[in-house]
């Protein structure tokens, strides 16, 4: 229950790596949750037990009752994992594959922001929108504001004219606006309007375009600095910002994870894999969230419009489903490994693990998902996206992940799933999280 813990709170952390304050305190609230949940999985919720003694099972529902531990070997979950387990290759690829295929849009993604334009046709503020949109092009509710130093104030005024006149002859472009000199600040203000809509992938290339191929050789001849602001060069700069950081905050998280693991199961097969699995679960949840907000199949099921993906919400939703899924995981391998250290024999430690945590992770999932599922019954776009892509996550995670390909890979390496080098498990330090003395030596190399 710690360990499991840990690693949820070791993805919340790993958010504070983004360096952005209106992040901080949902990781911090994040953490906090999982802190007390943990607390009081190891003080409240023993000393309630304690009080309701053998009365804790006096309101079983009969037909739902779990089986005991020497009939596990009749139960659903055990027979699903040796159909697995007689079949590894074939399950290990038709799982891989569909996950690979599920993930392969994310390749497309494309980060941006939503506007009014992705609001119900029934709200007044998309009804505005779309009434501006009409009557003066779609980029008018996303204008590109140029701002020019001016330390000669008027004197700079032809300099400002020349600007204007690059600026409106950019490919891209619908109009631009006289530009306002403003003296006491020593400033100038050229508003521009694309030809295409603000959440639009040819409004980026013309913030892009401005930028690269416009604004420098007017910088040169004028020895003006200018810079480019407003809704669609906002949307580059941070998509580009959270584009540089989220490699640095995944690859903390799956090392420090790694490292939990490796120390907990003293293997070095078994954290690289469970680390190898959430990718792929997170993969396909990425992947499937571009296919419907950004391809737009199956949008309007969901009362949707296609456009790009919120830029914070990958680094939200790998935090977040990242230690569900480690947290699963570490629940599925220390009974695995329980029985392995009992028995020796991985192929039924594999069953009589899956057979003994099936169907809480099973049912900690289902919860998950209609939690998750729930977030798209509201009207916000950003709200829906979250919420699927968080309960694809959890469902592709506990059906593909944990039902097939986990069962599959861990079927096929055997004892070598438990094996580290010598020299690293002599200076591994011993942390128990089962009750069952070790009778089988670990593979060692």
């Amino acid at each position: 229950m710690v360990f499991a813990g840990i690693t949820v709170v070791i993805s919340l952390l790993g958010i504070f790596i983004m360096n952005l304050d209106f992040m901080r305190a949902v990781a911090i609230a994040g953490v906090s949750a999982v802190a007390m949940t943990m607390l009081a999985a190891v003080t409240l919720l023993p000393a309630l037990l304690g009080f309701a003694g053998r009365n804790v099972d006096r309101l079983r529902v009969p037909i739902l009752g779990g089986k005991k531990e020497g009939e596990m070997a009749g139960s659903f979950w055990y027979r699903w994992s040796r159909v697995i387990q007689a079949r590894p290759w074939p399950a290990l690829i038709v799982s891989a594959g569909l996950l690979i295929l599920i993930a392969a849009p994310v390749f497309s993604m494309r980060l941006g922001f939503p506007d009014s334009g992705n609001r119900l046709t029934s709200d007044t503020t998309r009804r505005a929108y779309d009434l501006l949109a009409d009557g003066f092009g779609p980029g008018f509710n996303g204008p590109i504001l140029m701002v020019a130093d001016t330390p000669g104030g008027q004197a700079d005024a032809p300099k400002v004219q020349q600007l204007a006149k690059a600026i409106k002859a950019t490919e891209g472009v619908a109009s631009v606006v006289e530009p306002q000199i403003i003296p006491d600040a020593k400033v100038a203000l050229i508003t521009v309007f694309p030809a295409t809509a603000f959440q639009s992938k040819e409004t980026t290339d013309l913030v892009h375009r401005l930028r690269k191929e416009t604004v420098p050789p007017v910088e040169q001849s004028t020895k003006l600095e200018i810079y480019a602001s407003g809704g669609p060069p906002f949307i580059v700069d941070f998509s580009d910002y959270m584009g540089r950081r989220l490699p640095y905050f995944i690859g903390a998280v799956l090392v420090l994870s790694f490292l939990l693991l490796l120390v907990v199961f003293h293997s070095v097969v078994v954290p690289l894999k469970a680390v190898v699995m959430n990718m792929l679960s997170i993969g396909a949840a990425f992947g499937a969230t571009v296919a419907v907000f950004q391809w737009g199949f199956g949008a309007s099921l969901i009362g949707v419009k296609e456009g790009p993906v919120d830029a914070w919400v990958p680094m939200m939703l790998f935090a977040i489903v990242f230690g569900l899924s480690m947290d699963y995981e570490v629940f599925l391998l220390t009974r695995v490994r329980e029985e392995y250290d009992k028995t020796g024999d991985n192929a039924r430690a594999v069953a009589d693990g899956m057979a003994a945590t099936g169907r809480v992770i099973s049912a900690a999932a289902a919860i998950m998902v209609c939690v998750f599922a729930s977030f798209m019954l509201g009207d916000d776009r950003s709200l829906k996206l979250f919420g699927f892509g968080l309960a694809a996550a959890v469902f592709i995670d506990a059906t593909l992940v944990r039902l097939v390909l986990v069962l599959a890979a861990m079927e096929l390496m055997g004892k070598a799933n438990w094996w580290a080098p010598d020299w690293l498990a002599r200076r591994l330090p011993t942390i128990r999280v089962d009750n069952v003395e070790k009778t089988t030596p670990r593979p060692r190399g």
